[in-house]
């Protein structure tokens, strides 16, 4: 479809807390394909809907297995923990360390307004955890271990 303008760090939207979505019309469907091509154009896993200006709770993930939509998200359950680099489509170029959980279960409707639930380890785990984060003004830097830096420029 197209490639939206994926809003950087400093941008306000970024802060907000996103409004429920009530019921998928023409409008979501094509935010939704616009999301996912945007997040496979930047190399990205993950993108929720602030990141391109739009405060509505939706996030589309992808770990390698095809994109997951998810409408109106929430985390039912976390266990364990992982520490790893994280980075953002909000962040470019930056990264930090941050402990999530080593696996997640989620609730979420579909396209269709069905309820799905999620379960996911590791990467995934990680993706919902912080895709999820936006829909609440969030952002990764916020829980990393460490100040964001740039990996081209420092040595760890």
């Amino acid at each position: 479809m197209a490639i939206r303008n994926i809003r950087e760090f400093g941008d306000p939207v970024l802060r907000k807390e996103c409004k429920p979505v009530k019921e998928v019309t023409d409008r979501i469907r094509v935010l939704v394909e616009d999301m996912i091509d945007t997040m496979n154009e930047a190399n990205g896993v993950g993108l929720a809907a602030p990141q391109v200006g739009i405060l509505k709770q939706i996030v589309v993930i992808d770990v390698g297995e095809g994109p997951i939509v998810m409408l109106n998200p929430r985390i039912l359950l976390t266990e364990g923990e992982q520490t790893g680099i994280e980075g953002c489509l909000s962040l470019p170029g930056k990264v930090a360390e941050v402990t999530r959980p080593m696996h997640v279960r989620a609730v979420y409707q579909n396209l269709d307004m069905q309820e799905v639930e999620i379960e996911g380890d590791e990467l995934l785990a990680r993706a919902i955890c912080h895709e999820l984060d936006h829909l609440h003004g969030v952002l990764y830097t916020d829980k990393a271990n460490c100040e964001a830096y740039d990996p081209e420029e420092e040595e760890r």
